[in-house]
């Protein structure tokens, strides 16, 4: 909308780069185009705004397939004013030349006017194929028909309006009928999605498996590599024992070795001994056999007395003394 500012009984109007405006006095154009800025009275005045840039149309309407199945298209209609002289000269473009409001609603005209000839051929197109064509192939051919029939009617140019571009956004069916259509999607899925799982599992099953099989295996290496060492060790025990016995064999037969080499050379010596006293007694007896009887007597009482114990005192009576004298005497006879 343009700007209106009041001097007195006069008023300013400043337009903009994408409104057409028409000032009219007394059923003369005075001046007309885009970014328009003038001075009028509005007592005589006559104004005319037609915006001209783009504008989006967004459209949703209900249309019903071969099968019989209710469909909702959703569109977007890009569209502007080509001939603003002549849109405004079709349509009622007037503002109030006081403030400068629209005094009708022209764009929801041409609004009705795009959404009614974009409905029309979506309607017949639809109505020719199934569903399930409907939802897949058939929205790029309801775009087609669309921006087809849009281009090419006439009712459009009359009013000075250009179609710049037709979208289907999407063509959907009731949120039941949606359901169902996406359940076998849903299941394939679904499957798929149970494939992997079940895969999955299955190889983590393989993989337990491999790691108990290897568990199992060292277990079998461990048990008989300990078979191993417990053979090795018997046989180190029985060679440990084996040299043991040998050295104590060694050992005994060393001692005993000994024992008899002692026992003989003790007997030796006991035999040179005894050779030697028995020598010695022989020359010994062989002296004694030559003395008289009183000197041996002195040498057995000699000897005698080295063996008795000693003697502190000694008593010596009349009848000792009478008959020691009286064998003295008789020793001497």
């Amino acid at each position: 909308m343009a700007d209106v500012t009041n001097r007195l009984f006069l008023r300013h109007l400043r337009g903009t780069p994408t409104v057409w405006v028409r000032f009219q006095k007394r059923g003369r154009a005075v001046k007309e185009g885009t970014g328009q800025s003038f001075w009028y009275r509005p007592l005589t005045a006559v104004l005319s705004e037609v915006p001209v840039d783009d504008r989006e149309l967004p459209l949703m309407f209900h249309a019903r397939t071969a099968d019989f199945a209710d469909v909702t298209v959703q569109a977007t209609v890009t569209y502007r004013i080509a001939d603003p002289a002549l849109a405004a000269a079709r349509l009622d473009f007037s503002v109030d030349p006081y403030g400068g409001q629209a005094r009708a609603r022209p764009l929801d005209q041409v609004a009705t006017l795009l959404t009614e000839l974009a409905q029309q051929p979506a309607l017949d197109l639809l109505a020719r194929v199934p569903l399930a064509d409907a939802l897949t192939v058939a929205i790029t051919e309801v775009r087609e028909a669309v921006a087809a029939a849009l281009s090419d009617d006439a009712r459009l140019g009359d009013v000075g309006v250009a179609v710049v571009s037709a979208r289907v956004v999407a063509i959907r069916p009731e949120p039941e009928m949606e359901r169902s259509l996406q359940t076998p999607t849903r299941e394939a899925v679904q499957q798929d999605a149970d494939k992997a799982t079940y895969a999955r599992r299955a190889q983590a099953v393989e993989q337990e498996r491999a790691i108990a099989e290897n568990e199992l295996q060292n277990k079998i290496e461990l048990a008989r590599r300990e078979q191993q060492l417990v053979e090795q060790k018997g046989a180190n025990d029985r060679r440990r024992a084996e040299l043991t016995a040998a050295a104590e064999l060694a050992s005994a037969q060393g001692e005993a070795e000994k024992a008899r080499t002692l026992a003989a050379a003790q007997a030796d010596r006991v035999r040179e001994v005894g050779a030697a006293e028995a020598d010695a007694e022989a020359a010994r007896m062989a002296i004694y056999r030559d003395l008289p009887t009183g000197v041996l007597h002195a040498l057995a009482m000699r000897d005698l007395a080295g063996q008795l114990p000693a003697i502190g005192q000694l008593t010596v009576t009349p009848d000792l003394l009478t008959g020691a004298i009286a064998r003295l005497a008789d020793g001497r006879q």
